[in-house]
């Protein structure tokens, strides 16, 4: 069965000096704010459509590579995962990376990098990006 999450903006103002609240509606965790100056400079506890993505990838991902260990008969122990989106005003975004350190009983840094890769490929998020830049870093605890 499809699912279908659903967030919403509210934007005031101009790009340079508007800000906006982006809400997480199917979850109700909350509202949180957004601007121009918390996407280009500093976040200064705001956030921005790269931190967001940053946040999806790095959970997508997460699954990704947690199911297919599991699938291979080496599932993990524990996965921390996390995904750098650079944003270049006036270029956009201008790539990914994800790092991820794995406690996996049983497996190798070979095997463990293969799987990474396999899931980098595959998780939905990474197939949704595309045409951006994404790079890995793999390693076991």
């Amino acid at each position: 069965m499809a699912t279908t999450r659903t967030a919403h903006t509210v934007w005031e103002g101009d790009l340079l000096k508007g800000s906006g609240e982006v809400t997480f509606d199917s979850s109700g965790i909350g509202t949180q704010p957004v601007s121009w100056p918390s996407r280009a400079e500093q976040a200064n506890g705001k956030t921005s459509p790269e931190e967001l993505i940053a946040a999806a990838h790095s959970s997508c991902f997460s699954m990704a590579l947690s199911h297919g260990l599991a699938g291979a008969g080496t599932p993990p122990t524990r996965l921390e995962t996390k995904a750098d989106v650079t944003f270049q005003p006036g270029e956009g975004i201008t790539g990914i990376h994800l790092s991820v350190r794995g406690e996996v009983p049983g497996l190798d840094a070979d095997g463990f990098a293969a799987a990474a890769e396999n899931a980098k490929k595959n998780c939905p998020v990474s197939q949704a990006l595309t045409g951006t830049t994404i790079t890995l870093t793999a390693e076991l605890a």
